[in-house]
């Protein structure tokens, strides 16, 4: 068991890893804007490019990958990850900025697929859905804490040195996976490409993708403005808003603990009543953000539970994979991952289209929408796993 929490530990340190790399370029937008002598809007377009090239490699990456042996296919992509973290550390322009932020993407995902898959193997079975919960919570934690001291160390010196701090901290992750991780898993059956895309034909798994999708949306649809709502919409000052940001962040550590819980005692089943509460809440958050009490506690509620999903879909998919498509396991790993990065996208075009036409107060009507489309999606998708189990039974 003392090994067990070690490994544990260590797969929710690479995932903490992967959040730093992701969040870091948001903290820091202006001043990398300023030290390649680009706008902050060209700047920002590292972020939506690096949630594409994500998206997109990563079923690609993956697929590859599971040709090799698990343990040696993560070591390579963690070097790789190292190696375009410590280019975008000694970057001096943009172009060069912008290769090494996709070389992270390419393999980010996949990355992160591969430690579900450890967990997966190395849980003991009533454990599963808490550590997979902890490995999303690695991302929280990373920005909650390490995006701010990303963001203070730029301020205090410069983004290069932030960014070299990542390298330092993949490069002590990936000495410590190779120490402590077993060098042979389970190795997926021999499959061709076709055999292991078999998996998204079937039902329960292309509805969780969708149901993912719009609980990325619902989120982002609100959040991709958080700042604006805070401090322009309910009138906090911007000392205010960095502790806000923190006790955001906390709510969301706390919401993928629930979720684990939520995976371990009832798994999608309850997820129609939290969909419910997510629309209920985004329809009443106009009038909510007029007053800085009732703004703060919608938003609070609405961070614990809006993803409480991610541990109950992440079983799911595992467990499809592994009774039907066991040659498909790593894939049905990266769907979370591939899906959530899609819903972002729609949901901040959605924010800044509702931001355009109807403006601030009225943000979180699209969150709404999508949560009703959620909700219709887990409907779906519950139906569908009961009579997928009816028809075992007969």
């Amino acid at each position: 068991m003392n090994k067990y929490r070690w490994q544990a530990s260590a797969l929710v340190l690479a995932s903490f890893m992967l959040g730093c790399n992701e969040f870091m370029v948001v903290g820091v937008i202006s001043d990398i804007a300023k030290s390649l002598r680009v706008t902050v809007a060209d700047a920002g377009y590292l972020v939506t490019i690096f949630a594409v090239v994500y998206a997109i490699s990563t079923p690609l990456v993956t697929l590859f990958s599971n040709k090799f042996n698990r343990f040696r296919a993560l070591m390579v992509l963690m070097i790789i990850f190292f190696i375009g973290n410590t280019a975008s550390g000694f970057a001096t322009t943009y172009s060069t900025f912008l290769v090494s932020r996709l070389l992270t993407a390419v393999v980010a995902g996949t990355i992160e697929s591969l430690i579900i898959v450890f967990a997966n193997n190395l849980a003991p079975h009533d454990k599963r859905a808490i550590l997979i919960s902890w490995i999303a919570a690695g991302f929280s934690i990373a920005s909650v804490i390490g995006l701010p001291i990303g963001t203070a160390i730029s301020t205090a010196t410069s983004w290069h040195v932030a960014f070299h701090l990542i390298s330092v901290l993949s490069f002590f992750t990936c000495i410590v996976l190779a120490f402590i991780l077993p060098r042979h898993l389970a190795q997926a059956p021999e499959s061709s490409l076709k055999g292991q895309l078999v998996l998204l034909t079937d039902r329960r798994i292309y509805l969780g993708a969708t149901l993912i999708l719009f609980s990325a949306a619902a989120e982002y649809a609100y959040y991709t403005y958080i700042r604006p709502l805070i401090t322009t919409a309910m009138g906090f000052s911007t000392t205010a808003l960095n502790w806000l940001l923190f006790i955001l962040g906390i709510m969301s550590i706390l919401g993928n603990r629930l979720s684990g819980t939520v995976a371990e005692r009832s798994g999608l089943s309850t997820l129609p009543r939290f969909y419910i509460a997510n629309f209920i809440l985004l329809m009443i958050l106009p009038s909510a953000l007029n007053n800085q009490f009732t703004g703060v506690g919608v938003l609070m509620i609405l961070t614990l539970i809006i993803l409480v999903l991610n541990s109950p879909i992440q079983i799911h998919f595992l467990d499809v994979a592994e009774a039907d498509y066991p040659q498909a396991t790593l894939l049905a790993s990266s769907l979370n991952a591939i899906f959530f990065n899609i819903g972002i996208s729609l949901g901040s075009a959605t924010a800044a289209g509702v931001l355009a036409h109807g403006g601030l107060l009225r943000l979180g009507y699209g969150g709404a929408a999508f949560s009703i489309f959620a909700l219709i999606t887990a409907l779906m998708l519950n139906h569908s796993i009961a009579a997928h189990q009816l028809k075992n039974q007969q």
